[in-house]
């Protein structure tokens, strides 16, 4: 028996749960997964799975077995994949979407020191606020601000979180006035950015109170820069994100509201295809990226103390 692969295949079956899914992704017959798993489940002497007509859970014992396996397969895979990629130089052609925001303020100068490092590689940075399928669009990487989409279809690594803030110009709340609490922004014009997955409900947290506010939304755009402009001329109130208010907050052209309420915190993440472990040019570059970003951003760092 191949044991690693008898593990690989338990893992897969355990998060699918189900042998015929498991071997969809795997490449295998329902009865060549359940062999495995029968084979494995000898060599260990302990009942792994509970097995019906509907549906497969893990005992107790495979309850206990899975996280070990599953770092040990994974431990096994990242060591072939080092075997195979010494002394190869990183080169070729890259190609990275991301939000355009965050791409221009902050990712091009990630890629292109990454680039300074491993001058042989091509990269394409495409940035985009559309919610892109990475995988019909033939990217190598995608970053993301929220959620996976599929979680099927890409794997994720957190890269930072994204913290939101409310803010305005010092212009707009000399004019209109600054809200003290979540329910007084009925009253005053709000900027939007249309690609928020709440849509125009804007939720807030103080402790284990709950308020949510349902915006009239006066200005809305599917592009943060063009929010962050418009709050800078004084037209409104924005839920921005952090990586793109800092130097704004820091200059003071835009005032942070509503700070004894906290925001939900989002994260932004890297994604590329579950189907296939990453090349060394892409874990690279995520690795260089939560190096740059982890344990805490270049932006938020820069807003500490304000």
């Amino acid at each position: 028996m191949d044991q690693l692969r008898a593990m690989e295949i338990f893992v897969e079956v355990a998060r699918q749960r189900s042998f015929s899914e498991a071997g969809r992704r795997l490449g295998l017959t329902r009865a060549m997964v359940s062999k495995h798993v029968l084979q494995l489940e000898d060599r260990l002497q302990a009942r792994l799975l509970h097995r019906s007509t509907r549906e497969v859970s893990l005992t107790d014992a495979g309850q206990a077995y899975l996280a070990p396996c599953a770092a040990a397969v994974a431990q096994a895979h990242e060591a072939a994949r080092a075997v195979a990629s010494a002394g190869d130089e990183l080169a070729g052609p890259l190609r990275i979407q991301a939000p355009s925001s965050f791409g221009s303020e902050w990712l091009a100068c990630s890629v292109a020191r990454f680039n300074l490092l491993h001058p042989q590689l091509a990269p394409s940075l495409h940035v985009d606020d559309a919610l892109l399928d990475p995988i019909e669009h033939g990217f190598d990487l995608t970053i993301r601000v929220g959620g996976i989409p599929d979680v099927h279809a890409l794997a994720m690594r957190p890269l930072a979180p994204c913290r939101a803030v409310l803010c305005a110009s010092p212009d707009y709340l000399e004019r209109h006035g600054t809200p003290r609490t979540p329910h007084d922004l009925h009253a005053h014009r709000c900027l939007h950015f249309s690609h928020l997955t709440a849509g125009t409900a804007w939720h807030f947290s103080q402790g284990e109170q709950r308020e949510t506010v349902r915006v009239q939304a006066a200005f809305t755009a599917n592009n943060g820069l063009v929010l962050h402009q418009a709050a800078q001329q004084g037209l409104g109130i924005v839920y921005h994100t952090t990586f793109l208010a800092w130097r704004a907050l820091q200059e003071g052209t835009l005032v942070p509201v509503l700070t004894d309420w906290e925001l939900p915190l989002n994260h932004l993440s890297a994604l590329y295809p579950a189907s296939r472990q990453p090349s060394p040019k892409v874990r690279a570059l995520i690795d260089h990226l939560v190096a740059e970003y982890q344990p805490e951003p270049p932006w938020d760092r820069a807003l500490r103390g304000l």
